[in-house]
């Protein structure tokens, strides 16, 4: 095998006040059948140096500490600016990493000349035999909603065959230099969730592909990081699905999104939560609505 066809691959992790699960992810690392790769472990300003608990499980770590909790896009841009691969493999700290995910993922690459982004099938780590995520249905222009093709199935080899698809997978996805040199680094303003759907857009508009790889496999600890309910996730999930159709969706999707929105979501939603004595997440869900009644949508990406 060439040089050419052994690339260097930069996997990049965040860490947020998650140490021993970081490490855990490392360990699979050391399992990689692929060998030309680098480890970039982002540590978004956690209340405990993770360093010596990093470097105890891979030595060869790189680990930039940052000063403060820059989100998961900021953080994952610091791991950018620091990597030197030609592929950079973005992949959440709740993971555990199959032996010969890198290279499978790498494949689809080398047959698609314009092929910008490939993320793996993802199965739950405390199901493996259940499937998370198999590629992703467009977002509907008036709900703003997909859905993940997949999803808490079985895996009878429904999902073998790859495909295109129009999001990669924000738990796992392998970019290549190309793509960040043209379409720029992950939109951090949006700090925690949406980001990478919005940051798919902005690849797909620069004229590159998005593959699903069912060949590469991963398994994902999802919640690990914010619960399934919090009103840290429910304030960005709303916030950001707002803002991500405020700069993606053409003016007349926009306007039948905002009738859906005011009309139906917010009342569905606000009374939902109310009823369930859940107040705190019927707030925080309003402040997520409020917040782009008073802020502009950024236009540009970070570089």
């Amino acid at each position: 095998m060439g040089k050419e066809d052994i690339p260097l691959v930069s996997i990049i992790t965040v860490n947020y006040n998650q140490a021993d699960v970081t490490c855990a992810m490392l360990e699979s690392v050391k399992k990689l059948t692929y060998q030309n790769i680098e480890v970039i472990v982002v540590d978004n300003a956690s209340k405990e140096n993770p360093t010596i608990k990093v470097k105890a499980a891979y030595p060869a770590a790189h680990i930039i500490l940052s000063a403060e909790n820059l989100g998961f896009a900021g953080g994952n841009n610091l791991g950018i600016r620091a990597a030197k691969g030609e592929y950079l493999f973005f992949v959440n700290n709740d993971t555990e990493l199959t032996p010969d995910l890198i290279q499978n993922l790498l494949e689809p690459f080398r047959r698609i000349k314009n092929l910008g982004v490939a993320s793996p099938k993802i199965y739950y780590y405390d199901q493996p035999e259940m499937i998370q995520y198999a590629g992703y249905t467009p977002i509907n222009p008036f709900t703003a909603r997909n859905s993940t093709i997949g999803q808490f199935e079985l895996d009878k080899g429904q999902y073998n065959t790859g495909r295109f698809t129009p999001y990669a997978h924000g738990a796992a996805m392998m970019v290549s230099r190309k793509v960040i040199e043209k379409a720029g680094m992950m939109p951090d303003f949006f700090f925690l969730y949406y980001e990478e759907l919005d940051w798919c857009e902005q690849i797909r508009k620069a004229g590159f592909e998005i593959y699903y790889e069912p060949q590469a496999t991963i398994y994902h600890k999802e919640s690990v990081s914010v619960g399934k309910m919090s009103p840290l996730k429910i304030y960005f999930t709303t916030r950001n699905r707002i803002l991500f159709m405020r700069r993606n969706a053409k003016r007349i999707h926009l306007m039948l999104f905002a009738l859906f929105l005011f009309f139906f979501t917010v009342p569905k939603n606000v009374i939902l939560y109310l009823l369930k004595g859940e107040f705190n997440l019927a707030k925080s869900f309003m402040k997520g609505v409020v917040w782009n009644l008073y802020n502009r949508a950024p236009t540009l990406l970070v570089r």
